[in-house]
């Protein structure tokens, strides 16, 4: 199993930096009793009631890759204090990433109102989900009724092109993305509006645009 060791003291003082070092050590041997694999260790001085810390951004990133699995922190406050606790938390745990800590000597058993807060804001989240969808296939439902047809936006780009190219709504995808929706949550709406369109085709026209506007 692949891990991340994040360690995180509150200030730059000399007495911190010794903290952060034991909580390093500490979590390469919590790593060694699992017979984890350290993908890389994360270290930084910052107040855990901010969410613009370098440290904790890098590694909410690092673990939407599927080749990381686990977590190594010495407590959950490590990760962040009150709601930026409960924030980070539910962005580490829906990835499917188990947290491992010191203080309990193994898996991160979360106490009773931590979970509880985190189910409803799972079941909260999931619900906007479901009321984004909703209000999309609504207004797709309209606009099929007043005369669009998305059929009309397929197009070959010609015989000895290899493939057909789709076009599609790259603004509706921008939006939709804005809107908080996942890819996928995008592919599948748009196919419902017509559109012949995966995931990988969502994701790869959401980066031409943002390139696009980088230039």
């Amino acid at each position: 199993m692949n891990a991340i060791i994040y360690c995180r003291v509150s200030t730059n003082k000399e007495t911190q930096e010794t903290s952060l070092r034991r909580q390093e050590d500490e979590l390469v041997q919590l790593a060694n009793r699992y017979q984890f694999h350290i993908d890389s260790i994360i270290k930084e001085q910052a107040s855990g009631y901010d969410f613009d810390r370098d440290g904790i951004l890098q590694l909410l990133e690092r673990i939407k890759d599927k080749q990381v699995q686990a977590v190594l922190i010495q407590d959950e406050t490590r990760l962040g204090r009150g709601n930026a606790k409960i924030a980070i938390l539910h962005c580490i745990l829906k990835e499917g990433i188990k947290l491992y800590s010191i203080s309990h000597n193994g898996e991160l058993q979360l106490s009773e109102s931590d979970s509880m807060v985190l189910k409803i804001v799972s079941m909260v989240e999931e619900y906007q989900r479901k009321l984004h969808n909703v209000k999309i296939k609504r207004g797709m439902k309209r606009a099929v009724e007043q005369g669009y047809k998305p059929e009309k936006n397929l197009k070959n780009l010609g015989e000895h092109s290899g493939r057909d190219k789709i076009e599609v709504p790259v603004q509706e995808i921008v939006r939709l993305r804005k809107n908080g929706l996942t890819f996928s949550e995008i592919a599948a709406t748009l196919r419902g509006f017509g559109y012949n369109i995966s995931k990988a085709t969502v994701h790869r026209r959401y980066q031409e645009f943002i390139e696009e506007q980088e230039d």
